[in-house]
């Protein structure tokens, strides 16, 4: 009989785990995670959360840049974390081999021949209050032009002035 209801228990609770949806809560289509609310560490509602993220790579997943994606998916752990969006502050810099994501649609497509597929989630994550920067020193390497860029990045002097700046400011850093 114990093992009749062990086994009745643990399938019960196998279900439970597989049951568990990947979900977009915050950032729609972006950034999927599957939440588990007996998790031991949940984001803590005390706190506010100021992140500075340091995209720099060029590789892509689900299509889009993957430092983006991560932003989307710390948008989305944090929502269901019952995080408020008054408590969220985060900033990204793009630099280094993930520059060309800051592109208009229209320079994207002379250079690579298709459309940026970062546009849509870019204009997500600025909706959402992320303040998105591309380093000038890696725009001018590349001879990307201001006007050149999508309306939903900001350009600054370096990453490297982003990046210190705002972990001076106290934002923990999220490479």
């Amino acid at each position: 009989m114990k093992s009749i209801i062990s086994l009745v228990l643990i399938s019960m609770f196998s279900f439970q785990m597989q049951a568990q949806e990947w979900q977009t809560s915050k950032i729609e289509g972006y950034g999927k995670i599957k939440y588990f609310e007996d998790a031991a560490e949940q984001p803590d509602t005390t706190l506010n959360y100021k992140l500075v993220f340091d995209i720099k790579d060029g590789k892509e997943k689900e299509g889009v840049n993957v430092g983006l994606l991560k932003i989307a998916r710390a948008l989305n752990m944090l929502e269901s974390g019952k995080i408020s969006s008054e408590k969220i502050d985060i900033v990204a810099v793009v630099h280094g081999e993930a520059t060309d994501l800051v592109l208009s649609n229209e320079k994207y497509q002379e250079k690579y021949k298709k459309s940026n597929p970062n546009i849509e989630l870019l204009k997500l994550l600025k909706e959402n209050g992320v303040k998105i920067f591309v380093c000038g020193q890696a725009t001018a390497a590349r001879n990307i032009a201001q006007e050149d860029m999508n309306e939903s990045i900001e350009l600054a002097l370096s990453a490297l002035s982003v990046l210190s700046n705002y972990q001076l400011r106290g934002y923990a850093l999220i490479p």
